[in-house]
């Protein structure tokens, strides 16, 4: 179905089936002359009308693909805030353990070759937890709006 309104009398929209088209316009034409003879039509076309000038109403489509995918987005966003704050949670405590043992490089004491071994070993462990904080902690900024889109959606239409 497609429908027609004239810019001199944007209150009568005339439906035709089918698309837009020269057969429809031409349709519509036919619909108007018939409002025309039938004294419906306020509006004088004194100066003649023609099928092109037809407009053409077109319905504001709502984008509901594009709401699903900032949905599916959103929640991919949290699902891997979820993750990271498993991964930060638990190297966390590991990570601040190895973090004090890096202080006695910074002392005059000595150390073993034991001691620098397990060091060496848990720089890879720190390295990591923060890595996955840093990721974590930028996440956490986008996943607000992700919250945001969600309770958008999930919001009851009744209120």
């Amino acid at each position: 179905m497609v429908q027609y309104t004239l810019a001199q009398s944007p209150e009568i929209i005339l439906t035709v089936s089918g698309k837009d088209s020269a057969k429809a316009r031409d349709k519509a034409m036919d619909q108007l002359m018939e409002l025309m003879d039938a004294g419906k039509l306020s509006t004088e076309l004194d100066e003649g009308f023609s099928p092109q000038q037809l407009i053409e109403i077109k319905e504001p489509t709502i984008d509901t693909a594009n709401g699903e995918d900032s949905i599916t987005q959103a929640v991919q966003v949290l699902s891997n805030l979820a993750t990271l704050k498993l991964k930060v949670q638990e190297s966390g405590t590991e990570a601040l353990e190895i973090r004090k043992a890096v202080d006695v490089l910074f002392t005059d004491e000595a150390v073993t070759e034991e001691e620098i071994a397990r060091l060496k070993e848990g720089f890879k462990v720190l390295k990591n937890f923060a890595q996955a904080n840093v990721r974590y902690q930028e996440a956490r900024a986008k996943a607000e709006q992700a919250r945001q889109v969600l309770d958008q959606a999930l919001k009851s239409s009744d209120k």
